[in-house]
């Protein structure tokens, strides 16, 4: 019985990993999104044989933050799945395994956060960007009148 036991608490530890992969991954979905986003928005400009250098870089500047974003959701996932096999080849009695558990997960949790920091990095630059360019519509507008 006591094995038993022991295997049920270990199946709900490992429920705990499950819970951030899944966010891991939903988060890596909304980044290669943005990123399609910002290629469309790229290859919309770059078409017109006008030159945009600032937008260009912006965007340019965008796709970097996506980048560290998804670099860090990667290794968070990456971590987090080290932390469950941790789990599961190791046993939480043993010094070791318990220590190399606190730093995986530990280690994939501080990837989430950056990951998420990028994000909202990018986020708000693409805001800045979006009313910087809705400012400069209005302002042209403004001078056809």
């Amino acid at each position: 019985m006591a094995t038993l036991d022991h295997a049920a608490q270990v199946v709900q530890l490992a429920l705990t990993p499950i819970f951030l992969l899944t966010g891991l991954g939903q988060l890596l979905n909304v980044c290669t999104t943005r990123l399609g986003r910002v290629a469309d928005r790229v290859d919309l400009l770059t078409s017109d044989g006008s030159a945009h250098p600032r937008q260009l870089e912006r965007l340019r500047l965008r796709s970097r933050i996506l980048d560290v974003a998804v670099v860090f959701a990667a290794l968070a996932g990456g971590l987090t799945c080290s932390a469950a096999l941790t789990l599961f080849v190791g046993s939480l009695r043993d010094a070791q395994a318990g220590s190399a558990l606190l730093w995986l997960f530990g280690a994939a949790l501080i990837c989430a956060i950056g990951a998420l920091t990028a994000f909202a990095f990018e986020t708000i630059l693409s805001g800045q960007t979006i009313r910087g360019l809705a400012e400069a519509a209005e302002m042209g507008a403004d001078e056809d009148r």
